[in-house]
């Protein structure tokens, strides 16, 4: 069978006979995108041992625990079964690794990351059919997009100007607060890069904000002013036909 063929094989938005839930293309690879930022993180965390890089890690980690956390609920309102979800469907996986506390437990992503890319056959069949939906897959590929440049430009503008004299910049709280202010353009100036290479990364950081931001504002403006869909219409059996005399 081939990729393709092994995709539309797939029972989108409901649980299979083995278990498992597969909820759309977009959305199972933008949770496949956020699978292998915790497991990068992880690695990080273990080879830096930065105080710094683990603040900015464990607030990004816990955006993502609450991401993993809405996919587990929306995986269970789906499944029919919910206890073959658990088990066969490799759901304990899912439920274990959103626990704060078993940080070490986030390794078994890995599994989701092997799962997931078994059942689409492979990672170029899977972005092949992402990026023919381009209204959704363009959507969660900015959301990820915004995701990796919060957290890596945080690290980085934290890299530049911790140590940087008269540097606003100073903790991981401070990165994040700069980054997200920055990507959404809003721009206080109550924390600012000081160095060349802060504001260069700066820079860059509000380029990608803006298109990450128009993107968004594209898609929801776009969302809100397209035409009904033809389900909310009536058929011709459901038509009232009213006689006026």
């Amino acid at each position: 069978m081939s990729a393709e063929d092994q995709l539309q094989g797939i029972r989108w938005n409901e649980q299979s006979d083995d278990g498992q839930v597969m909820l759309s293309l977009p959305w199972e690879v933008f949770v496949l995108g956020l699978a292998i930022l915790s497991i990068v993180n992880l690695v990080m965390v273990l080879i830096a041992r930065n105080p710094d890089i683990d603040q900015v890690i464990v607030m990004m980690d816990s955006i993502i625990i609450v991401i993993f956390a809405i996919d587990l609920l929306r995986r269970l309102h789906v499944a029919r079964d919910n206890r073959a979800y658990l088990i066969q469907g490799w759901g304990w996986v899912d439920a274990i690794s959103i626990i704060p506390v078993l940080r070490v437990a986030r390794l078994l992503r890995v599994v989701r990351v092997i799962r997931v890319m078994g059942r689409m056959g492979g990672l170029s069949a899977a972005l092949r059919a992402f990026f023919a939906n381009r209204a959704a897959g363009g959507l969660m590929m900015v959301l990820l997009i915004a995701v990796l440049v919060l957290e890596f430009g945080a690290l980085a503008v934290l890299w530049a100007e911790h140590d940087a004299p008269d540097a606003t910049i100073l903790t991981a709280e401070d990165a994040i607060w700069y980054m997200i202010v920055t990507m959404s353009t809003v721009g206080y100036g109550d924390l600012a890069p000081v160095t060349s290479i802060g504001r260069l990364i700066g820079s860059l950081i509000i380029l990608v904000g803006v298109g990450v931001f128009g993107t968004l504002t594209g898609f929801l403006a776009n969302a809100f002013m397209a035409p009904a869909s033809d389900a909310t219409e009536l058929e011709p059996s459901q038509a009232v036909v009213v006689d006026v005399e």
